[in-house]
């Protein structure tokens, strides 16, 4: 008996929207050993260009090690490509992990100055 193969869910989905002011990836899914090269990409392709780079981890469900160094990462890419990058929206998990490992106040910045992200 032949079953319908069903296409698998990405384990991690990237929707950039670019505007005049900044780039966004709206990141949902896990951030994983297997993912974490693909968020670390996409990010630095949009380096060059200088704008500003926002992740919204809002529907980031789960992050291991490999996408704690994807973060630290693209920060320090961002960081000498002239450009800056900003996390938003962070989930509870993400928060206790940035938290536990002291990345907390490197990689805290906010899209708003007087908002804290995290």
């Amino acid at each position: 008996m032949v079953t319908n193969p069903v296409a698998p869910t990405p384990e991690l989905q990237l929707n950039v929207e670019k505007t005049p002011s900044e780039t966004i990836f709206h990141c949902s899914g896990r951030i994983t050993s297997s993912t974490s090269s693909q968020l670390t990409h996409a990010v630095r392709d949009l380096i060059p260009e200088k704008k500003p780079i926002v992740l919204d981890l809002s529907k980031v469900t789960f992050m291991d090690s490999s996408g704690l160094g994807a973060l630290v990462a693209v920060w320090v890419s961002a960081k000498k490509g002239g450009s800056e990058l900003k996390l938003v929206s962070l989930g509870q998990r993400v928060k206790d992990l940035l938290r536990v490992t002291g990345l907390e106040q490197v990689l805290a910045a906010s899209r708003f100055p007087d908002t804290p992200s995290f």
